[in-house]
């Protein structure tokens, strides 16, 4: 038995999308995401890996979706998906149930950013916020693209920020 532990790296994320080509222009426009493989649909069908792959994630109540693939400048992966008969209302930001309900990028320019975004037809969802006001520049805010889905910006690195002890008194 293995017994040595050691962090796994981040692949990628999926996110479902209104208008995958939308998505794309603004993920790229705004965030500057490059475009790995650019909208593609897919079809139900069983005879290829990743036709099977498909039916075994999605069940059998389908018939064709589309994909894009794009990157963050550091190698993570933007899985993003378009289904035609999904909601296309933005969901509803409820952080007190289970599941996922933020991802977050790195800027150093948060301001720029979060004008950016506003600019593009996102939200920002509360002001830009220091963590340390008295001590470091590390600052953090919430907004969402135009799609309603939420996330995080950071000026500097997850590790920086919280090794200096963003909850402790």
């Amino acid at each position: 038995m293995n017994t040595q532990r050691h962090p796994r790296s981040f692949s990628h994320i999926g996110i479902t999308v209104p208008d995958i080509h939308k998505a794309v222009e603004f993920y790229q426009e705004v965030m500057g995401w490059y475009i790995i493989m650019a909208p593609s649909k897919v079809q139900k069908e069983s005879d290829t890996a990743i036709g099977q792959m498909c039916i075994d994630v999605f069940g059998e109540d389908w018939q064709e979706f589309e994909i894009a693939h794009m990157s963050t400048s550091d190698g993570i992966g933007i899985e993003l998906f378009s289904f035609p008969n999904g909601k296309k209302e933005a969901p509803e930001f409820n952080p007190f149930n289970t599941g996922l309900f933020h991802f977050c990028v790195q800027d150093p320019n948060i301001e720029a950013l979060t004008e950016k975004i506003v600019a593009h037809g996102g939200k920002q969802r509360m002001p830009i916020r220091a963590y340390y006001p008295n001590d470091k520049p590390y600052k953090m805010v919430y907004v969402q693209d135009p799609f309603g889905i939420v996330f995080e910006i950071y000026t500097h690195s997850y590790e920086l920020t919280y090794s200096s002890g963003a909850y402790q008194n």
